[in-house]
């Protein structure tokens, strides 16, 4: 079993920065990809940005120039640094890893529990 841990969320003016982190442990053989997503009330969630093993980088086209996301192997974390903050930002951030548990498991999909990211006008 893989637990993702978020942290970092909360309130900030527009304008202003904020950087999310989220930590992965449990039985891990190999991260193939981090995501960050997002889902604002009433609206789908979106993905933000993403980093594969390979440490390649996509983003969305709404936060590209803003937002960086990073990770540190060692520590099977992914960060997301974001700044230039505006309201329309305000969601609840989640981070989505593929994991293979093992070398002779297939890859699988775990979900962080969300973390708040409020913009304030």
């Amino acid at each position: 079993q893989v637990q993702l841990v978020e942290s970092g969320g909360g309130l900030v003016q527009a304008g202003g920065s904020l950087s999310l982190s989220c930590a992965a442990s449990g039985t891990i053989f190999s991260i193939n990809r981090m995501t960050w997503y997002r889902q604002a009330p009433g609206k789908q969630r979106e993905l933000v940005a993403d980093i594969t093993s390979g440490s390649n980088t996509n983003y969305a086209d709404s936060v590209k120039g803003r937002f960086t996301i990073s990770k540190d192997n060692a520590k099977n974390t992914v960060y997301l640094q974001m700044s230039s903050l505006k309201p329309e930002d305000t969601a609840v951030y989640y981070c989505n890893a593929r994991v293979r548990p093992t070398r002779d498991r297939y890859e699988y999909s775990y979900w962080g529990q969300g973390t708040q990211v409020t913009v304030s006008s």
